[in-house]
């Protein structure tokens, strides 16, 4: 069972910034993918952005050039930074990590967008 565990999140003003992290209980390989997911409330959870070992990464349309993506494998661990956050973006976040067909998430993280 591999467990993640994350840090982050928290209450930010439109247009502010905040970080989220992940860190895995196991060493990251080649053949793994990491990713943020969110949930809005009432509606399904969706992709934010993944990161894979060669550094590639892929983005929702939605946070194009304002979140990041990025990887730290000496800590098995990535981060999402989220700049000019806006209200939308509202949203349980959640970490997930997938090698194979096996899958873990995170416990998720409350980041509400609000003035």
């Amino acid at each position: 069972q591999i467990q993640l565990v994350e840090s982050g999140g928290g209450l930010v003003q439109p247009g502010g910034s905040l970080r989220l992290s992940c860190t895995a209980s196991i060493g990251i390989s080649i053949l793994d993918v990491m990713g943020w997911y969110r949930q809005p409330p009432g509606k399904e959870r969706e992709l934010v952005a993944t990161v894979i070992w060669s550094g590639t990464t892929k983005y929702a349309d939605s946070v194009k050039g304002r979140f990041t993506i990025s990887k730290d494998y000496a800590k098995n661990a990535w981060s999402l930074q989220m700049n000019s956050l806006k209200p939308e973006d509202t949203a349980v976040y959640y970490c997930k990590f997938q090698r194979s067909s096996v899958v873990s998430w995170g416990q998720g993280t409350q980041v509400t967008v609000s003035s």
